[in-house]
């Protein structure tokens, strides 16, 4: 990962632990069902958007660069790893 994008991905997941140190206070202190579930949608979309930008990074660098080398074994092996990753976030 590039350093431009390890920042602000790591300052959002700081932000995530404590939204997640929040939600074990809110269990702990007996709070409504409904809140503890809307918080746990707020950790999951959090969770969705550094994916994203992950993903974002991965694409933009590291398979930009298999393909701008040339390296056609190192392009199949991008795309392969790419589609599985998909795969797997899309279940």
């Amino acid at each position: 990962m590039n350093d431009t994008a390890k920042k602000p991905i790591l300052t959002r997941l700081k932000r995530i632990e404590g939204q997640v140190g929040g939600l074990h206070r809110m269990v702990e202190g007996d709070r409504y069902c409904i809140d503890v579930l809307t918080q746990i949608n707020a950790v999951r979309a959090a969770l969705h958007k550094v994916e994203a930008e992950i993903l974002r990074n991965h694409v933009t660098h590291c398979v930009a660069d298999a393909f701008a080398s040339g390296d056609v074994e190192g392009r199949r092996q991008k795309i392969e790893e790419l589609v599985d990753t998909m795969g797997r976030m899309t279940r």
